[in-house]
């Protein structure tokens, strides 16, 4: 066996990007199993909305919930992943006493945010005010524990040297969010099933519309990143990603082809989650007010303008509860429920589809253009270690999922989904494991000497300046004059 070959091999069990795809796949294939009649995820712990506390966690399966308590599946929860995690640091080369130890405070500290961004008065949507019996909210939804995750971290790594580099063997926001989005991969393969049996132009046209994204919004703001605010390509790249694309998903994998060092996409990463609740909290009202007689064209602006997965479908859903409600005052019209937030979750997956095509694109432009020196050759192989592995997981399971469930028996798909469900509920703790950690990691200091101010104007401008009413003219060109069914 060559020398390359070995370490190649050896590659496959050393390095967080591997461990990412066989973490993610591990996961997903236990939520399949399902298909046959086994549940082995169903325990793991989710999270409601709650006003009270006692309410707020349950197994995932609705079979548990009346013999596993919610605190119980909690444990159970944190010690799988402990386990899992622990394996992949040893067979990485990591102190597995000091992952164990720093990972156990991570999990509890970042758990307990999530639980108070689950808390009804911040995360309720008003589609939901009437099912908890509230009738007001922030509205943040439960991303809002994502918010609160990073700030506690944020406290921790700059006023508490010590611990933090007690925790700082577990901080690893980089595997952690490399595995939600193997597991995210599945959880769109879903959406992209659950589309096929809509209304076709819908599909078809938010299909078209993902060509904003990529063709216009990246270029632009890549532009505007490098020639006025003078930004390297190792941050202007994953900053388009992050501002133009999926934000978190699209700025990690970005950042993973172009080789940038881990802290770049990371810094995108808590940008995009902290715009898309500023969104969040704007964008649906000016939709009511601007477009209550044109309510596709609104929720597929939610899809287009709103940067994370998780804020997106939540604008949907607000959207979708303040147009009807106006339309039923105003218009005299009962639109039926749903169509407006499915408008924004189908342009949302399209767009999500196309990113482990968009990195690999990236990689193969990085290599024989960006950083390809004059006469220098660069070999196919260069792109293969370039290009970031947890994106062929995310495809994976995104393609798995679609040939389980084309075709399918109604049994079938509603096992698919149930066991999907579960492993996606691991996806969320992934991703506020991630945020926590981005939090610890990142040192005001040197976030000032990295330009952090400059990154987050390019942003504002990008975002509000241009970003925001490009997805509107083309939500208008694409869904205009198109209404849900009316509720007789």
């Amino acid at each position: 066996m060559s020398q390359e070959t070995s370490a190649s091999r050896s590659s496959l069990l050393k390095t967080e990007d591997w461990w990412a795809v066989w973490l993610g796949l591990f996961i997903f294939a236990l939520g399949l199993l399902k298909l046959a009649g086994v549940d082995l995820v169903g325990w793991v712990v989710k999270t409601n909305v709650w006003l009270d506390l006692s309410k707020a966690l349950v197994p995932a399966a609705e079979s548990l919930k009346e013999t596993l308590s919610g605190w119980t599946s909690l444990v159970l929860t944190y010690l799988f992943l402990t386990v899992i995690l622990s394996i992949g640091v040893a067979t990485m080369g990591g102190k597995v006493g000091r992952f164990i130890a720093g990972f156990t405070i991570i999990f509890w500290l970042t758990y307990i945010c999530w639980i108070i961004g689950h808390y009804a008065h911040i995360a309720a949507t008003p589609d939901k005010y009437a099912k908890l019996g509230i009738d007001w909210s922030l509205r943040l939804t439960g991303e809002a524990g994502f918010i609160l995750a990073l700030i506690v971290g944020l406290i921790i790594g700059n006023l508490w040297p010590g611990l933090t580099k007690f925790l700082e063997e577990a901080a690893k926001p980089e595997w952690y969010i490399k595995t939600a989005i193997v597991i995210l991969g599945a959880k769109v393969g879903l959406y992209a099933l659950q589309s096929t049996g809509l209304a076709a132009q819908v599909v078809f046209r938010g299909f078209c519309a993902i060509i904003e994204a990529y063709l216009i919004y990246w270029p632009l703001v890549y532009f505007i990143s490098r020639k006025y605010f003078k930004f390297t390509p190792e941050w202007a790249a994953p900053l388009a990603s992050g501002i133009s694309i999926c934000g978190v998903s699209a700025a990690i994998a970005t950042g993973g082809a172009i080789k940038a060092r881990p802290v770049v996409p990371i810094i995108v990463s808590s940008l995009v989650i902290i715009f898309a609740v500023v969104e969040l909290l704007i964008l649906p009202f000016l939709a009511q007010a601007w477009l209550y007689k044109e309510p596709m064209v609104a929720g597929a602006w939610m899809g287009l303008a709103v940067k994370t997965d998780g804020a997106a479908a939540a604008s949907g859903a607000i959207v979708d509860a303040l147009i009807r409600a106006k339309a039923a005052t105003a218009l005299g019209v009962q639109w039926q429920e749903g169509w407006m937030l499915m408008a924004g979750t189908t342009v949302k997956v399209f767009i999500d589809i196309f990113i482990a095509i968009w990195a690999f694109l990236l990689a193969i432009i990085w290599a024989w253009k960006v950083e390809c020196k004059p006469g220098e050759k660069v070999s196919a192989v260069e792109i293969w270690y370039r290009f970031p592995k947890f994106v062929l997981g995310y495809a994976a399971t995104f393609v798995l999922v679609l040939l389980i469930g084309a075709g399918a028996a109604e049994a079938t798909t509603k096992a698919l989904q149930a066991g999907i469900g579960a492993a996606d509920t691991f996806r969320g703790i992934f991703f506020a494991l991630t945020f926590f950690s981005i939090g610890l990691v990142s040192n005001f200091r040197k976030l000032r000497e990295e330009g952090m101010g400059r990154l987050a104007l390019v942003y504002l401008v990008c975002l509000f300046g241009f970003i925001i009413w490009i997805g509107l003219l083309i939500s208008w060109i694409f869904f205009h004059g198109i209404t849900p069914p009316v509720v007789s």
